[in-house]
């Protein structure tokens, strides 16, 4: 992970995207927010950084008593999901938080694209003592054994060479990462839907790396990744349990 000083360049792969982005993205659980609220010193504010479409930010408000959610893309910011709680705000790593009164402080999927010192200078500022900094992140989703083939071989395979090299740090759950925490054990956490394969295919390509697929090859390669998966489905109407297991990093600032 890049230690370098921040400027206002980022990588924004899922901005021009913010709709479907939205729609499709699988949601966390209730208890994580519940969970995250017990370990904060209060629920008075928490800072949600690279909120996104504001699904954490959202689910913290349902536990703390204001939330302020940054992002650095504006298209994302403009669809996030309204809560009376949350506050949205566009920013890569300035909160606009009067320091130190945040309790806790949370990344959702979007650790990998950040640089670790400027963003730990911030987080330090606005962390109150005894607050708790979380991230979390989610790679390959589960199925059925024979769903989940086909879904490795197109993930690995066919978009190898498309994925951001930051997305090693994703499908090795975040452990490369240093931070400087003293770290705490989260209870397991899943996210599941149920899903068609309609659904599963929206969500699929959100993928940034097929993304980046289409615009280098078109569409013959997830055409060919859609024809493989509807063999091993079932009928198209079949809903399936599809489910993410998350790893987390989370503690106190050391």
């Amino acid at each position: 992970m890049s230690k370098k000083s921040s400027s206002d360049s980022f990588k924004n792969y899922f901005g021009p995207h913010a709709g479907s982005y939205l729609e499709i993205r699988p949601r966390y659980p209730a208890a994580l927010f519940h969970y995250l609220a017990l370990i904060a010193p209060n629920q008075r504010l928490a800072w949600d950084c690279a909120t996104g479409n504001g699904e954490a930010a959202v689910g913290l408000a349902n536990r703390f008593a204001r939330v302020i959610a940054t992002d650095p893309s504006a298209e994302l910011i403009a669809q996030a999901i309204a809560h009376p709680r949350v506050t949205y705000r566009v920013g890569k790593y300035n909160s606009g938080i009067e320091g130190p009164s945040s309790s806790l402080v949370t990344v959702a999927q979007a650790l990998h694209w950040f640089e670790i010192d400027p963003f730990f200078d911030e987080v330090r500022r606005i962390l109150m003592p005894g607050g708790v900094f979380a991230a979390w992140c989610y790679g390959l989703c589960r199925t059925d054994p024979r769903v989940d083939e086909v879904v490795d071989l197109f993930y690995r395979v066919t978009l190898g060479s498309f994925w951001p090299p930051e997305q090693k740090l994703v499908d090795d759950g975040y452990r490369t990462i240093a931070l400087p925490l003293d770290e705490m054990v989260a209870p397991r956490f899943d996210m599941t839907e149920e899903w068609s394969m309609a659904e599963f295919l929206r969500y699929v390509r959100t993928w940034s790396g097929v993304t980046k697929c289409i615009a280098a090859r078109g569409e013959l390669p997830l055409v060919a990744f859609e024809e493989a998966l509807r063999d091993r489905w079932g009928a198209p109407t079949k809903r399936r349990t599809v489910r993410w297991p998350m790893h987390f990093r989370l503690g106190h600032l050391q």
